[in-house]
């Protein structure tokens, strides 16, 4: 097994990593093995990486006898990974996708997905990661990523200052784990942020009320998240329509009949996940 760094070294003889699509490589192969060991990897598994770049993460996950599928959108390394990987490919351990991870169709089969991600793709592909595992039949069973540690406090929300819609609506489907930090000096070239990789674990959790009414009201609460909810719910979320037999003046009829509620009075980051579930049930029957 070659090291990290000379793998990146191999992919430099290509092209200087492109930072504008946040090639920040990890070359501390402790750090690779540490990310690994988060989840039990067997042959059975098929993992999904994004992003594999110079494929310091992809040779560990490999080496577990795991099949592999890694989707890359840059050309130098979808060129390098072919050429290092080749064997790998042929025996279909890996195989190998030269396109944009949050477009093109991700296999069904995939169980874990493990990777180091571009940091400006971490929002959407939360989303698509959600969307794959709301799919029929989804066998989705961990996710570990690596991503700013801004991101993952916010995902996590550990700490009450990073409450918002981004953990709370993640929290409808995942539970999230943070796990070890990474300092930027373990990359090449270092970024300007520290990093750090969580876990994410499907809970599988019944709600009493539709998902997607709970999802709407958390997100329109927190784009005014200064003002009370009395005020930002006044107006109808912008997709409200989307949800079967949802349209503005139910809407405006269920806000205008619950004016007396001491919830209404409350800022979005004061509410827990049992405080919208409570707040989504009484808006549903107060629009029958």
């Amino acid at each position: 097994m070659k090291s990290a760094r000379q793998l990146v070294d191999r992919l430099r003889a290509y092209q200087p990593p492109n930072t504008d699509l946040g090639q920040h490589f990890l070359i501390d192969d402790e750090m690779l093995k540490r990310m690994i060991k988060i989840v039990e990897i067997n042959e059975q598994d098929h993992i999904l990486e994004i992003g594999p770049g110079p494929g310091t993460l992809t040779q560990h996950l490999l080496a577990t006898g795991a099949t592999v599928t890694a989707i890359e959108i840059d050309d130098a390394p979808v060129l390098h990974l072919d050429e290092a990987f080749r064997e790998e490919q042929n025996s279909k351990q890996l195989i190998l996708h030269h396109g944009d991870a949050l477009t093109i169709p991700w296999p069904k089969d995939i169980t874990k997905v493990i990777a180091n991600i571009p940091y400006q793709i971490s929002s959407p592909l939360i989303e698509k990661l959600t969307h794959h595992l709301r799919g029929k039949n989804s066998s989705m069973t961990h996710v570990v990523l690596m991503v700013q540690l801004e991101f993952a406090q916010r995902l996590s929300m550990n700490h009450p200052a990073d409450v918002g819609s981004l953990g709370l609506t993640v929290a409808l489907d995942w539970d999230v784990e943070e796990h070890h930090l990474v300092p930027s000096h373990h990359f090449s070239p270092q970024p300007a942020v520290q990093s750090q990789v969580i876990e994410m674990r499907p809970h599988g959790r019944e709600f009493s009320v539709d998902k997607r009414l709970l999802r709407q009201m958390i997100h329109h609460a927190f784009d005014q998240r200064r003002k009370k909810i009395r005020s930002t719910l006044k107006r109808a979320p912008r997709r409200i329509s989307r949800i079967k037999g949802w349209h503005a003046q139910r809407w405006k009829e269920a806000i205008q009949s619950l004016q007396d509620l001491d919830i209404m009075d409350a800022r979005p980051e004061e509410l827990s996940m049992e405080d919208w579930v409570e707040f989504a049930e009484k808006v549903e029957k107060g629009s029958m």
